[in-house]
């Protein structure tokens, strides 16, 4: 294996910090604001303010659009049924298979193609030309080659998170600073140990942005995979809900949708910082 780092002048402007959380014009600690979770609260909470206003003062038709307590009614319904935690159960299983699938798929391409010439003259082509053809496309064809049963829609939900983990993983390991490489030569470390204490760690911050993006993919490719052909998810409650016009079932359905992506995300947020408090960046400030 060969590695073959572009190397990338990189510059330090004036009054930068030169350590994680240093002033160095000061040089002490500079102080961190509290970041609260529930301060990524206020834009959806503003959001159902507007649904609240724009149902309630008859801008929207409540055929068109139920209002949320309409909407509320309806969760509480299934929920008393034990049908949305059956449905909700069951999407959680095959988005968190094809999530760990579509993870390890991309990031394992990306390190071939990033650290090695020949990786990405065999890989990087080849993933430039699937990430251009559309997954959402695929359906019919998938269903073709794996049937209708559980393993199609794990794999769609595989393929649509491979291809974010693998273009933002690469073009991180592409972006790591030169003269840490150039260090860890003087230093004598091996290749294994450059990897493993230099490229990855700085590659670090473009993986946890390519699983940002690769968290809501996931739930956008569950929605319609298990709207063609499916028995049970919340894709197909809501295409349960279709064929008779409940319109309130079918936005408790989107809502939840919304709910599992900013979950998701703020997880993914969660543990980027835990990983990445080396990093100093304009969030921590």
């Amino acid at each position: 294996m060969t590695l073959d780092l572009r190397d990338e002048p990189a510059t330090v402007t004036p009054g930068q910090s030169l350590s994680p959380g240093v002033d160095d014009r000061l040089g002490k600690p500079r102080a961190r604001r509290p970041r609260p979770a529930l301060g990524r609260l206020i834009g959806p909470l503003l959001l159902v303010g507007v649904w609240f206003a724009a149902t309630g003062l008859g801008w929207v038709d409540e055929r068109t659009l139920p209002s949320p307590g309409a909407t509320w009614d309806a969760a509480s319904r299934l929920l008393s049924t034990g049908a949305l935690q059956e449905h909700l159960a069951i999407s959680l299983q095959r988005a968190m298979i094809g999530l760990f699938f579509g993870i390890v798929a991309g990031t394992v391409l990306a390190v071939v193609a990033g650290l090695s010439t020949w990786g990405e003259r065999l890989v990087d082509a080849n993933m430039q030309m699937l990430r251009a053809m559309p997954i959402l496309a695929l359906v019919p064809l998938a269903i073709v080659w794996f049937g209708i049963g559980e393993e199609v829609k794990v794999i769609l939900v595989a393929l649509g998170v491979t291809f974010p983990m693998y273009v933002n993983t690469h073009a991180a390991i592409r972006a790591v600073d030169s003269r840490y490489v150039d260090l860890a030569h003087t230093l004598g470390l091996s290749k294994l140990a450059l990897i493993g204490r230099v490229i990855l760690p700085g590659a670090l911050p473009g993986w946890f942005t390519g699983l940002r993006f690769a968290a809501s993919i996931a739930w956008l490719v569950l929605v319609v995979s298990e709207q063609i052909n499916a028995s049970s998810g919340i894709g197909f409650l809501m295409t349960q809900a279709r064929g008779i016009s409940a319109t309130d079932v079918i936005v408790v359905g989107l809502v939840i949708y919304a709910l599992l992506g900013l979950v998701s995300d703020t997880l993914v947020r969660f543990f980027e910082r835990k990983a990445l408090t080396w990093r100093s960046t304009l969030q921590s400030t």
